[in-house]
Order: structure tokens, then C-alpha cells, then sequence
């Protein structure tokens, strides 16, 4: 940021009376610009036979891959709403959520942003879908384009989701994300009191 988006003067930045943390600063107005992580909400979308579905980015970041219905979230909406929208938008798919339904969580302090990824089921996909997707289609995991999932988050999902679909039990799951040249290191948080743990449907 450089110039005001009241006055259109110039921004300095520094750490405010008060702060410990660089921010954006305008002195003729003597306002302070905090910039907060952004919200990211998708879906893990199951169709009655137990396949996922996938859209095909036709958009940069990672056009051509595959990835799991997500974006940011917008004012005013829930996490839930949020994820159900990008589902619309992205997939043409009508969803219902689980009970309980955050499955994973990815803090990823790099890019400054949070992933929730929810599981649910997919009630209907008659509907088209907008310029970002190219394809939309639904995989087994036997069938799931592993070399080509768009992110290292859409990868770390899937991959757990089938391995919980091994005992039935989906734990919510929270992940802090690094990048060290191109590997990711992952810490799993396992939160599973019984309140939080449902079987699948």
C-alpha cells in the first residue's frame, strides 16, 4: 500500500504507538491499515457411490489441474455458505454438509492465509459452472489425477480422507503448512473429543 484510500496521501510504514507490528499508517488522517490472513472455504463433495468430486482450474494459479471447490470467503457469509457458494460456482454442484462437518484446517502463515475444508454430500449437479473451471468430474481413489491436484492443501485432504474412510472416523484435522524450497512440512493436530468425530454416510 502506498498512498491512503481516504485522502490518497502518501502511507508510511511503521510500528504504531502502542503496536509491536509493522503497519500501513496515514498521518493526515492518523488511520492505521490492518491487514488481517484471508479465509479460504472448499468443500470435500461426495457423491451416493462414495467418489469426489474435482474441478479442472481454467485459471492461473495452476491452470489445468485439479483441485477441491474453494475460494474466499466474502462479507457477510458463513464459513459454511461460503464453501456452498464456491461449490455453485466453481462445480455446478449443489451441496449438503455432514454433521459436523470441518474436516481440515491449513494455517499457512507464508501467503498470510486459512483453509477450512468441509466434508459433504452432493445433492445435485445440474447446474454449469464459470470461466475458473474447464472440468468438473468425480474420481474414485483409484481413479483420483494424484500428479495433477493443483495444491499441496487439495493433496494433504484427499489423502486423508481416504485413510479415514478406512475406519470411519473423520477427526477434524489442523495443519501448519511451510514451505522449504519445494517440500511442504506438515504438523497434524488430531482433534477428535466425541463430539467431533462422525461417521461417514
Amino acid at each position: 500500500m502506498k498512498f491512503c484510500q481516504h485522502c490518497a496521501g502518501p502511507v508510511q510504514h511503521l510500528v504504531p504507538e502502542g503496536d509491536h507490528r509493522l503497519r500501513h499508517y496515514c498521518p493526515a488522517c492518523d488511520v492505521v491499515f490492518y491487514q488481517n490472513p484471508r479465509n479460504v472455504v472448499g468443500a470435500v463433495p461426495v457423491s451416493d457411490d462414495g467418489r469426489i468430486l474435482l474441478c479442472k482450474r481454467g485459471i492461473e494459479p495452476r491452470l489445468g489441474k485439479w483441485t477441491l471447490p474453494a475460494g474466499f470467503m466474502e462479507n457477510g457469509e458463513s464459513t459454511h455458505q461460503g464453501a456452498a457458494r464456491e461449490t455453485m460456482e466453481e462445480a455446478g454442484a449443489r451441496i449438503a454438509f455432514d454433521e459436523h462437518a470441518l474436516y481440515t484446517l491449513f494455517n499457512l502463515p507464508r501467503i498470510d492465509q486459512v483453509y477450512l475444508f468441509f466434508r459433504a454430500r452432493i445433492v445435485s449437479m445440474d447446474r454449469g459452472f464459470t470461466e475458473e473451471t474447464v472440468a468438473v468430474q468425480l474420481f474414485g481413489e483409484n481413479e483420483i489425477p494424484w500428479s495433477e491436484i493443483a495444491f499441496p492443501v487439495v493433496s494433504i485432504t484427499l489423502e486423508q480422507y481416504f485413510e479415514d474412510l478406512r475406519t470411519q472416523c473423520f477427526p477434524v484435522r489442523m495443519f501448519d503448512v511451510v514451505r522449504n524450497g519445494e517440500r511442504i512440512d506438515k504438523s497434524l493436530i488430531s482433534v477428535s473429543p466425541p463430539d467431533l468425530r462422525s461417521e461417514a454416510r
